[in-house]
């Protein structure tokens, strides 16, 4: 077990069950979830490394067979790094944009905005931003600058404190925030909004990142006696992969009631969280499902995997199920976009027929309300 693990394995109080929150609010919360983040969170990857400077417009897309994209594809699909900075709440916004090749620059684009884990960056989750790229889709990766790889920096007795306030409410409301100005930002900017089409947006994250666009696509939670809504009703569906519950709630039902948008939930039979005292499996990701209003709603879990095999780590979960869940999880997911865009019965069918392709590693699969 390496020391800092070890290390907050101790300082983590014991709770008996619980899913991350966003947002918590409650006592304690952090510091188990600074043990569940140091399990879980995409570090140390090549891909997060400190960058020197901004790379320019059109670098190639790192790793494209691990993207599932071809390589002369890849070399045409262009990656955009750019930092932001929104000044009303003083917090920078960093962001990666994935664009399909330059060629189509004459047709507008479907957008899927991108929210990452604890402790993750705009650099994760390449596997599906490069690939949504390459079906024709700009991608936007955000960086959380309040519970991103920057966690991981600093004296090590000072981690379970920066932790304790990436799992606060405030910083689950700001992440919404991120979101909210990034596409503020990027729709304004007078040559790359051009290229997208603002009435057709996805939301995706992935663990915390998940309870974030659960949050920006109308889940409520209550505060000190008030609702807190931050829908953004610029979101047309959303792709939440590993969601937790909301830590501390008991009715998902009433949390995610507003939620008017189709929604693909994905999971795995070990998408577990497990430290001493504190559990979160693949019930909880299907309870949000369930919870979830209407039947425009999907649910995929694989079998065996991990929580961490969602990112772009290569052998989590096993090295083969590994590369073949995130296949089979890019496929599913443009499947699913296409329907949110489409809506009519030819995209719901690719979706239906998406099991038989990938039976082997599929535990269970339900399209719609059934």
């Amino acid at each position: 077990m390496k020391l800092l693990q070890l290390i907050l394995f101790v300082l983590a109080p014991q709770r008996r069950r619980a899913g991350w929150s966003g947002p918590p609010g409650h006592s304690g919360v952090a510091a188990v979830f600074a043990a569940l983040a140091l399990l879980f969170a995409p570090w140390p990857l090549a891909a997060d490394a400190p960058q020197s400077a901004v790379p320019p417009a059109g670098i190639p897309v790192a790793s494209p067979q691990a993207a599932g994209v071809a390589s002369g594809a890849a070399a045409e699909l262009r990656t955009v790094d750019l930092d932001w900075f929104d000044e009303a709440r003083q917090r920078p916004v960093p962001v990666r944009l994935y664009l399909p090749p330059t060629a189509d620059g004459d047709r507008t684009l479907p957008l899927v905005v991108f929210s990452h884990g604890m402790g993750g960056s705009r650099r994760g989750y390449s596997y599906l931003g490069a690939y949504w790229a390459s079906q024709g889709y700009a991608s936007l990766h955000l960086q959380h600058v309040g519970s991103d790889r920057s966690l991981w920096a600093g004296n090590v007795f000072g981690l379970v404190s920066r932790l304790h306030a990436a799992a606060s409410d405030e910083e689950a409301v700001a992440r919404v925030g991120d979101l909210r100005f990034a596409l503020d930002r990027l729709l304004a900017d007078p040559e790359l909004g051009t290229r997208i089409d603002a009435t057709r947006i996805v939301g995706a994250g992935h663990s915390y990142g998940a309870n974030t666009i659960l949050l920006a696509v109308g889940a409520r939670v209550e505060r000190d006696g008030r609702v807190v809504d931050l829908a953004d009703p610029r979101l047309a569906g959303a792709i939440l992969i590993s969601a937790p519950p909301f830590y501390g709630e008991s009715d998902l039902q009433r949390i995610v009631a507003g939620v008017r948008v189709p929604t693909l939930h994905v999971t795995a039979t070990e998408d577990d969280i497990r430290i001493p005292g504190y559990y979160s499996g693949v019930e909880d990701r299907i309870s949000v499902f369930e919870a979830m209003p209407g039947a425009r709603k999907v649910l995929a879990v694989f079998a065996g995997g991990s929580h961490s095999m969602f990112t772009d780590r290569a052998a989590t979960g096993g090295l083969a199920l590994n590369a073949q869940v995130k296949a089979a999880t890019r496929e599913l997911s443009l499947a699913f976009l296409r329907s949110v865009f489409a809506g009519d019965e030819g995209d719901d069918r690719a979706l239906r027929d998406w099991p038989q392709r990938y039976d082997g590693i599929v535990a269970r699969f339900v399209a719609g309300g059934s």
